[in-house]
């Protein structure tokens, strides 16, 4: 069956040309916007689903931001028709919940690798093959939060398809497998838990385009817990700066 009409990919709605190299991925549709007020001459391109896409650019450079939804299935889905529009270059923006002790509400997270208790990696690759992030991606998230003076943490988050297994582990069926991998991530010093990134960075391998994510802690379950200080912060603005210049970082180093 052909998915395209024309050029224009089924599920996202766009042709080449509409897109730049360079993408920012955010989960929320309504994300797209604040992250292309960082952009010049930014335009929305396309809007269909819950994928939302801005094009504009940055120091001369035309980038985008797709919006992806909620969970590994729909990421894959805007990354395969993406790179099919001419797409080399994502970061993935979003939120997280602290897992290890020392991530606190409001600080910045950088996967270098995720854990792939998902289901869409596993339709790409065998589960020995390892979700991990780019490493020009990576290092450039990391200067960019050093740039700006952000409190972040580098390393391995946690990826599941259901938000209330993670938040409400005991009432499910499967508790007795919740619970104890919960607990072997903790003790290998997983950072944080979210959705997306172990899909992206295993179609990006597949694709052989790059692949990254940085997201803003919300809060951290495990500090609560031991009634610790456990601030609680919505406010992305600090992870889509840290994208914006990562993505600068980027475009300077490839003109170079």
């Amino acid at each position: 069956m052909k998915y395209s009409t024309n050029g224009e990919q089924y599920h996202i709605g766009l042709n080449r040309g509409d897109v730049g190299e360079y993408v920012i991925l955010p989960g929320d549709p309504k994300r797209c916007e604040k992250i292309a007020a960082y952009f010049e001459n930014a335009e929305l391109v396309a809007d269909r689903r819950e994928f939302t896409t801005y094009t504009g650019y940055l120091n001369g450079t035309k980038v985008s931001a797709t919006s992806t939804g909620i969970g590994g299935s729909s990421a894959s889905i805007a990354l395969e028709e993406l790179v099919n529009v001419g797409a080399k270059t994502f970061i993935r923006v979003g939120t997280c919940g602290g897992m290890d002790i020392n991530v606190k509400g409001g600080d910045i997270v950088i996967a270098t690798g995720a854990i792939r208790m998902e289901g869409t990696s596993k339709e790409y690759a065998p589960i020995e093959f390892p979700a991990v992030a780019n490493l020009d991606v990576t290092n450039s998230l990391v200067q960019a939060a050093k740039n700006l003076g952000y409190d972040y943490h580098t390393g391995v988050v946690q990826c599941k398809d259901s938000f209330y297994g993670q938040h409400n582990p005991e009432r499910m069926p499967v508790n007795y497998e919740l619970l104890n991998k919960w607990e072997a991530w903790k003790k290998m010093g997983c950072l944080a838990s979210e959705m997306e990134s172990a899909a992206l960075f295993i179609v990006g391998s597949f694709l052989r385009v790059k692949t990254g994510s940085v997201f803003l802690t919300v809060a951290n379950q495990e500090r609560e817990k031991q009634n610790l200080e456990n601030p609680v912060v919505h406010d992305t603005d600090r992870a889509i700066k840290t994208a914006i210049e990562a993505l600068k970082i980027l475009i300077a180093n490839d003109k170079n």
